[in-house]
């Protein structure tokens, strides 16, 4: 089994260590991650200037990009062979519902999972790492239990799964529920501020409560103090509407 894993909060983040800690054993593990906390990033690839590598002391090879800009040359040439599974995380707060298309945690998997390779993110819920060790016993053993089905080790074809765990001691010990995603309201209100030479800048406000939150949701599950774990695709096409736009251009012809 080769792993790699990579993430967005930066190499020398906690939560990636306590992945790389807990995969020990399953595998191979290529470790290639930012230098700089690139959360929010989503899939952006950087494409105006030379992407730069370095390995640092903890053993990560580092790219100075987003977390795409990571698994993308890894898996383009940075690394020797094709990795089976990509792992992303442990990310310092939870990616839930429409945070999933700003999250570059999310986008690191996801970009495994474009390239043919199954791929995993990680979140802690709450940020600040508390109860981390707990949160990596159970992405090692959410690895672990994928690891036992289908054809050489792992579930046929390639797929994308979103984990969010909560801050708890015993989070290795708590049910785990396939959810799909909820939704959020809108974000709160930009704040302004003037910056010392007397110029107004402007910071993204807070993300809005949970709207759509019912039980089969990350939301929800992770309100009721269990772990969510939701199958991600990347087909944003709305198939219930395509018949409604093709009759409503169809009459517009006419």
């Amino acid at each position: 089994m080769h792993i790699l894993i990579a993430n967005d909060d930066g190499y020398l983040a906690p939560g990636l260590a306590a992945l790389v800690r807990a995969c020990e054993g399953l595998g191979t593990i290529d470790v290639v991650a930012p230098e700089q906390n690139a959360s929010g990033t989503s899939n952006a690839l950087t494409l105006n200037r030379p992407l730069s590598v370095f390995k640092a002391g903890n053993g990560a090879t580092v790219v100075n990009g987003t977390p795409s800009d990571c698994v993308h040359i890894a898996l383009t040439g940075l690394l020797p062979q094709r990795p089976d599974l990509v792992l992303s995380g442990i990310n310092n707060g939870a990616n839930m519902g429409d945070d999933t298309l700003y999250s570059g945690t999310v986008a690191a998997a996801m970009e495994g999972y474009l390239f043919g390779v199954p791929a995993i993110a990680f979140s802690l819920v709450d940020k600040a790492w508390g109860e981390l060790d707990a949160a990596a016993r159970t992405a090692r053993s959410i690895v672990e239990q994928v690891l036992q089905g289908g054809q050489g080790g792992l579930p046929e074809g390639h797929w994308l799964l979103n984990v969010n765990i909560p801050n708890r001691a015993d989070a290795d010990r708590l049910p785990r529920v396939i959810t799909r995603l909820g939704r959020r309201h809108a974000s709160e209100p930009v704040i302004r501020q003037v910056n010392p030479r007397g110029e107004t800048i402007y910071w993204i406000g807070p993300a809005g409560d949970a709207r759509d939150a019912g039980q089969e949701t990350d939301f929800g599950v992770i309100a009721g103090g269990r772990v969510s774990i939701t199958p991600l695709q990347v087909d944003l096409t709305d198939h219930a509407q395509r018949g409604a736009w093709a009759r409503r251009l169809d009459a517009a012809q006419a």
